[in-house]
């Protein structure tokens, strides 16, 4: 018996886009994790974004992120990008604005594919390019009073 790899599985899902939002509410990790969730996937990578402590040799008391209106639209293009170049069976990525403190969660998104390097290598475009091309500022405040924006994009 011939081992085939023609399976409906093994490809893209036809609308793998399965939760995009930008929220002022705190960011549950199950929400996105049931978001992905499928049969046919053998690999599915979730990566959490939390504030941490410090930046730049400074300790960081809290952070406030704000976005431009057109950022949903633009998160929705990253994604499409994402499963357009990987065979992503679903998709999920959720990002919060307004004040945070150290250890909340900033950012959730998660991906799952046929197979785990598939879904490692998804994942990792797909935080990459929302950092890098969806307009989310943050606005540091450091323990020693002074303060810090910065652009994702």
């Amino acid at each position: 018996m011939a081992l085939t790899f023609d399976h409906p599985g093994e490809r893209a899902a036809a609308d793998p886009i399965k939760l995009l939002a930008i929220r002022e509410a705190p960011l549950s990790v199950d929400e996105v994790f049931r978001a992905v969730g499928d049969d046919a996937s053998g690999g599915t990578t979730l990566f959490v974004g939390t504030v941490r402590n410090h930046d730049g040799g400074a300790d960081v008391d809290g952070l406030g992120y704000s976005c431009h209106p057109s950022a949903g639209a633009e998160l929705r293009r990253v994604a499409e990008k994402v499963v357009a170049n990987h065979p992503v069976r679903a998709l999920a990525a959720v990002h919060r604005v307004g004040d945070l403190k150290v250890g909340d969660i900033a950012v959730v998104v998660a991906v799952s594919c046929p197979h785990r390097a598939e879904a490692f290598e998804a994942c990792r475009r797909l935080i990459d390019d929302l950092k890098h091309e969806v307009p989310i500022w943050k606005h540091q405040t450091f323990s020693d009073g002074t303060e810090e924006w910065v652009g994702a994009c």
